[in-house]
């Protein structure tokens, strides 16, 4: 690879860092690694041809052109997050994929795939990552945390929420949704 390529490359996965809060490399091997796939079945779950997949993790492509794909990367990672911490089954992560293979994606805010309660309203912890996915497609972590702080002394509230929900895990952000409730 020649200098002007090795540039090309270093800017995109810098873009990729802005843009998804690391290098999309990194960010899917941990899936393959996190949920035992190889690159083939993962383009196939993000609806990805492989070349394509290959061209973003090497940093010859920087953005994801399809924002049903980064929805679907979303929700692997979050699947991700639970076959690590045991609420998810290697089976049930298996079916999940599947599942998330087939969604169409659709708006940040579509519910046509994500859980609903008995009423079918969208329960908290869905409502949650819908609002944490629409924050994070406009903005990594580290740019959300940086406007916080600017926020932070004229509006605390919104700085305060834009930590909890833009940049933090979804489970502390519906446990704070939930103290804010009574």
């Amino acid at each position: 690879m020649d200098a002007a390529q090795q540039e090309a490359t270093a800017r995109a996965r810098e873009l990729q860092r802005n843009w998804y809060g690391e290098p999309l490399g990194a960010l899917f091997r941990k899936l393959i690694d996190d949920l035992g796939l190889n690159q083939a079945r993962l383009a196939g779950v993000l609806g990805l041809s492989a070349p394509m997949l290959s061209q973003l993790m090497s940093g010859q492509r920087a953005k994801i052109g399809n924002p049903a794909v980064v929805q679907r990367v979303q929700l692997l990672q979050e699947l991700a997050a639970q076959v690590a911490d045991g609420s998810v089954s290697a089976a049930e992560a298996t079916e999940r994929m599947d599942e998330i293979k087939r969604s169409q994606g659709g708006s940040v805010l579509s519910n046509t795939t994500h859980t609903t309660n008995s009423s079918g309203a969208p329960t908290v912890k869905r409502v949650v990552r819908e609002i944490q996915s629409l924050l994070r497609s406009v903005a990594a972590a580290g740019d959300i945390i940086e406007a916080a702080d600017t926020l932070a002394p004229s509006h605390p509230e919104l700085a305060e929420f834009l930590r909890v929900y833009g940049a933090g895990r979804t489970s502390d952000a519906v446990a704070h949704y939930q103290s804010h409730q009574n």
